[in-house]
Formats: structure tokens, C-alpha cells, sequence
């Protein structure tokens, strides 16, 4: 990944009226991945989504970082079983 293609989380919260502070705790619990560059947090562009996801749930709904992070691993484990779910019917597919 080149630094080109990262973005400021300072730009990011800016837009989003919130706290970088909010976006190193994130990463400290491990729910988005940065990266430091010249003491400045960046983001990847392909986890947006999933921080929109987060200041969401965070914001609107009043959820602690605690719950976000129940939730977010319930929803990883949920995109898991899709996945193997699919897997599973293309292999039954090929008995029928």
C-alpha cells in the first residue's frame, strides 16, 4: 500500500465532527487498522466503510466501543458463515 493512497484522519474526523482520539482507540482495540506517517494517523481507504459502520453505531445509537466490538465480531463471523454456506451449496451442486 503506497502512502498516496491513505487518508488523513484528521481530514476523515473533520468531516465526520469528530475526534481523532476516537480514531486511535479504535485502533487500539483493534477495530480498524492505521497508519502512522510523520506522527500523523492514517486511514486505508477500505476500511471507511466499516468506520462510517462504527461512528454509527457509536453515535446514533449510543453504543460503547465495548459493544462495538461484540458487534463487529459478531458480524465478521456472520460474512464467515455466508461465505461457507455458499461454499457448501456449489459443492452440493456438483452431487446433484
Amino acid at each position: 500500500m503506497t502512502n498516496e493512497n491513505l487518508i488523513a484522519a484528521s481530514d476523515f474526523c473533520e468531516y465526520h465532527r469528530i475526534d481523532v482520539a476516537f480514531i486511535r482507540t479504535l485502533s487500539e482495540f483493534g477495530l480498524i487498522h492505521t497508519h502512522v506517517i510523520s506522527q500523523q494517523v492514517c486511514l486505508v481507504p477500505d476500511e471507511l466503510e466499516k468506520l462510517e459502520k462504527i461512528i454509527t453505531l457509536h453515535n446514533h445509537l449510543d453504543i460503547n466501543l465495548e459493544g462495538i466490538e461484540a458487534i463487529s465480531h459478531l458480524l465478521e463471523r456472520m460474512d464467515e458463515m455466508k461465505q461457507e454456506i455458499t461454499s457448501l451449496k456449489n459443492r452440493l451442486r456438483l452431487y446433484e
